[in-house]
């Protein structure tokens, strides 16, 4: 599917963030343990949480969804191997975190997905499992993943090499189904969504600072129902609207629901730092996840350096900062993030390219990129190619904002993997975005 988008420069009007996606997600995987039935408020009703829940219930769960409100039901046998090869389609979050779930079920499986998944690296999840005593193997180090009966050790360790959510969550994961402790400690701190539901369902994870980094113990842990869980809106979808306002000429935006946990939203702290009028109203905590409604004007922006331990935190939302800073003032540049050249597809690569088209003076690195900023708008129409990578689409769809004569974006069918009502929110707001 391609996309022509044009506008008029001028957003304005409130918004309702998506569900979040890794907390949908998760919430599937976690309510299929606890095996009582949970009504769920706010899923979100993409192809990745989909082919996730779908996954579940190939392996023995009964979830039953209808659109965003989704119903666990309690299970009255135990998990089963899969008649066929599980499909994740194009989730990432999903074929790593049941890696973690299956393998400490005693059962067999072989999780598969599309072209884009089948290229993504694996190992990563199937090396600590394997030290955990799982049985997984991947060919060539990714899908299929084919996981076999293991046996999974107690207080196991794990030192994380890489900054991963998706690792951390997985090894969580296999140790919360075998019921057993293990610990994992992360030198740059990653998204805790894993941390905090377990916690609201009466486990006991267990998070401790020190100079080494974040230590992460998950106790031996019975988890207890709760009659209904509401998902908070997702701040990755979010960010896109964000800058949107931020780089418009005229703009005054309220998005509404946005989870707002201090692991997700670093990308305010950035944008603040670049100028962004942004203010955060109305919060409050709904399922042990911060959340309030976010208010964004048109903003005079200044480049400024992102690297370090704030990267993690980011790392989704660096391709839409890319367009921000492609209308700051000055250079920014944005280091540490080569965890980018591995996700739906080379994000720093598809990120230059696209800088390319639309005249962005920049310099690409291994692990990140520097842009010079420009004040006027671009003047030429661009076509730009997304890889069939969602961010990346969208990225641009706002980057039409600041475009005299509008944008063409091809490969965008996944967009609706995490933002399905995409099209139907910028058309709302301002920038009008059609199939080509």
């Amino acid at each position: 599917m391609n996309l022509l988008a044009k506008s008029n420069s001028i957003l304005s009007g409130e918004v309702l963030c998506p569900g979040d996606k890794s907390i949908s997600q998760r919430i599937v995987i976690i309510g299929s343990l606890i095996n009582e039935d949970i009504s769920i408020k706010g899923f979100l009703n993409g192809e990745d949480p989909i082919s996730t829940a779908m996954a579940l219930n190939s392996i023995g769960s009964s979830i039953k969804m209808n659109a965003t409100n989704v119903e666990i039901f309690k299970r009255d046998e135990p998990f089963i191997s899969p008649e066929s090869d599980i499909d994740l389609g194009n989730s990432g979050t999903g074929i790593r975190l049941l890696m973690g779930l299956i393998s400490s079920l005693g059962i067999n499986a072989t999780l598969v997905g599309d072209e884009s998944l089948s290229k993504r690296p694996m190992l990563r999840v199937a090396n600590p499992l394997n030290e955990m005593g799982a049985k997984v193997a991947c060919t060539n180090g990714t899908p299929p993943v084919k996981i076999e009966t293991g046996d999974i050790k107690d207080n196991f360790l794990y030192d994380m090499p890489v900054a991963s959510a998706q690792v951390k969550s997985s090894i969580i994961l296999s140790a919360l189904a075998a019921n057993k402790k293990v610990t994992v400690i992360e030198k740059h701190p990653t998204r805790n969504h894993t941390e905090r539901m377990i916690n609201y369902f009466g486990g006991n994870v267990e998070h401790t600072k020190k100079d080494s980094g974040n230590i992460i113990t998950l106790h031996e842990s019975k988890l207890t129902s709760r009659p209904s869980y509401e998902i908070v809106g997702d701040f990755s979808s979010a960010a896109f609207l964000i800058v949107a306002g931020v780089i418009a000429k005229e703009s005054n935006i309220l998005i509404k629901n946005v989870g707002l946990n201090p692991t997700r939203c670093g990308l305010i702290k950035v944008l603040k730092s670049m100028g962004a009028n942004i203010e955060i109203l109305n919060q409050s905590v709904v399922c042990n996840e911060e959340v309030g409604d976010i208010s964004v004007q048109s903003s005079k922006l200044k480049g400024i350096d992102v690297g370090g331990d704030i990267i993690p935190n980011i790392i989704d939302e660096i391709p839409i900062l890319s367009i921000a800073a492609s209308f700051a003032e000055g250079i920014t540049t944005i280091k540490d993030a080569e965890e980018l050249r591995v996700k739906e597809s080379d994000r720093l690569a598809a990120i230059s390219g696209g800088l390319s088209q639309i005249g962005i003076k920049h310099e690409l690195f291994d692990d990140g990129i520097k842009i010079q900023g420009k004040s006027d708008d671009i003047s030429v129409f661009a076509e730009i190619d997304s890889f069939g990578d969602h961010r990346i689409a969208m990225s641009f769809l706002v980057a039409s904002l600041r475009s005299e004569k509008g944008m063409f974006v091809k490969n965008c069918k996944n967009i609706f993997t995490s933002f399905p009502s995409f099209l139907e929110t910028m058309n709302h707001l301002g920038i009008h975005v059609n199939e080509a």
